[in-house]
């Protein structure tokens, strides 16, 4: 992205290697991480340890502190919770920790939950600070993602800040106007500016696409195909491959 429409809050600017590899690589290699990260039982408590380990090492390399993630990751209270919640609520045999009388289902479900979601939110800020929103379209392109899918997707990360600041021009305009949000009774004038917002973006859409018609546009984005080096391969999967020994390992050893 470029002009006005700055890099993603969630990307962190570096040239290290992570921030080099091909963005189809790190796609690939995000998705199969999480894939044995799910599969791996939730009762070999040691294989989460290592791969959170491994995901450690991947910032290193990429040069991201391990603040940058914690910030980020407070999406995952809400599972967090729910996570906290259920040893207390489950059924089945209990057990004692620290005068507490908990679920043993309920306190494994809960802590599968925690382990699994917090790792594979990791995982994906991860992808998102090493990769920018234009290259993950990309990446995606070279996949052979759906048309449509990746049309929407690029359509969408251009003209969100465009919809954003509208949105913040119009709150600018209604506070000069003695509107305050704070007030409960106001609530009606936001309301009908979130529909005016919406009616000033389908019709921002409707002259974006009648423009786009006029020059050419035949439904799909433009070809930015390309293929990586199978060293750029070897060197994004090797993470992956370090995982999948580690869920042989937790699946077939006693």
């Amino acid at each position: 992205m470029s002009g006005g429409h700055g890099v993603h809050v969630l990307y962190r600017t570096g040239t290290s290697p992570v921030h080099r590899l091909a963005p189809q690589v790190k796609i690939v290699a995000a998705l199969l991480g999480v894939i044995c990260v799910v599969a791996t039982p939730r009762t070999e408590f040691w294989a989460f340890g290592v791969y959170l380990a491994l995901l450690a090492g991947i910032w290193v390399v990429a040069g991201v502190p391990a603040g940058h993630f914690a910030r980020r990751a407070v999406i995952e209270v809400p599972f967090v919770v729910i996570a906290l919640v259920m040893p207390f609520l489950g059924g089945g045999p209990r057990l004692s920790v620290l005068g507490l009388s908990l679920s043993e289902p309920g306190t494994l479900a809960g802590w599968n939950i925690l382990a699994k979601g917090t790792i594979g939110v990791l995982a994906s800020l991860t992808l998102a600070a090493t990769t920018t929103p234009g290259e993950l379209i990309v990446g995606l392109q070279r996949l052979r993602a759906p048309a449509v899918l990746t049309t929407i997707a690029t359509l969408m990360l251009r003209y969100l800040e465009v919809i954003a600041a509208e949105a913040r021009r119009m709150r600018t305009a209604r506070i000069s106007r003695g509107h305050d949000p704070r007030f409960l009774w106001q609530v009606g004038a936001t309301a009908r500016g979130i529909g005016a917002l919406f009616v000033r973006s389908y019709e921002r859409g409707e002259r974006v696409h009648l423009a786009m018609v006029s020059r050419g546009w035949t439904g799909t984005m433009p070809d930015r195909g390309g293929t990586a080096a199978p060293l750029s391969w070897l060197a994004g999967l090797t993470p992956v491959l370090a995982t999948a020994f580690v869920l042989g390992a937790a699946v077939w050893l006693p």
